[in-house]
């Protein structure tokens, strides 16, 4: 009897070299993008057949379990957590990546040309995270839409969660390991630095680093 496979575990699937010699390698050029998603636009055209289905099989397979949606020419890693339930709707604009052990949990509104890579955590909230247009987010950074209360008086699990959203402008990067608080916005064409944690606002062109991150200079 044969059996559905879960589009996760064909990550690690490989046949005898008889029947197609490309697949010696298949599994390891997967393991490569998982990480490195911005590899797959520049796969020679015997990679990009397989690379290809791969993905829309994945992507398919993805909108039939979560409230998502997905544009043209995007790259979701197989080893990324990604979820939203009705209500927490998770949009991605074309030619996007999300790379690997990344967790997402919507709402999220991401734009077309955002880099998501390894390790990063966004969590909507209520209020919900707005990427947009070619943002770069680099590996380990943490985007949190919510907050707990910290009254004394009451243990902090048991106190009401806020949730204002967070909005990161168009052409902004965040470098390695960043922090972003709830409410925060950064503005267009801003830099922050590598280890940095956001808690205020960022303005255009402004690069930004530190804990609390402090204003460096201009973008120019």
């Amino acid at each position: 009897m044969q059996h559905d496979l879960d589009p996760q575990q064909s990550d690690a699937l490989a046949l005898p070299d008889a029947i197609d010699p490309l697949l010696k390698y298949r599994a390891q050029h997967q393991h490569r993008l998982n990480y490195m998603p911005w590899l797959y636009w520049s796969l020679k055209p015997k990679h990009r057949i397989w690379a290809e289905a791969w993905q829309r099989e994945y992507q398919q397979y993805l909108m039939q379990m979560e409230t998502i949606e997905i544009g043209e020419n995007c790259f979701i890693s197989p080893l990324a957590h990604i979820f939203a339930e009705p209500g927490r709707k998770i949009s991605i604009g074309d030619h996007s990546f999300i790379a690997a052990d990344c967790s997402l949990h919507g709402p999220l509104d991401i734009g077309s040309e955002v880099a998501i890579n390894h390790h990063c955590i966004l969590d909507g909230g209520r209020k919900g995270i707005k990427l947009h247009d070619q943002v770069r987010i680099a590996a380990y950074s943490h985007l949190y839409a919510f907050d707990h209360g910290m009254a004394l008086e009451q243990p902090i699990y048991q106190q009401a969660v806020r949730s204002q959203g967070i909005e990161i402008g168009r052409d902004v990067w965040l470098g390695a390991h960043v922090g972003v608080k709830d409410g925060v916005k950064i503005g267009a064409h801003a830099v922050v630095g590598m280890q940095s944690m956001v808690t205020k606002n960022v303005l255009e062109r402004e690069i930004v680093a530190g804990n609390p991150a402090r204003f460096i200079r201009y973008r120019e």
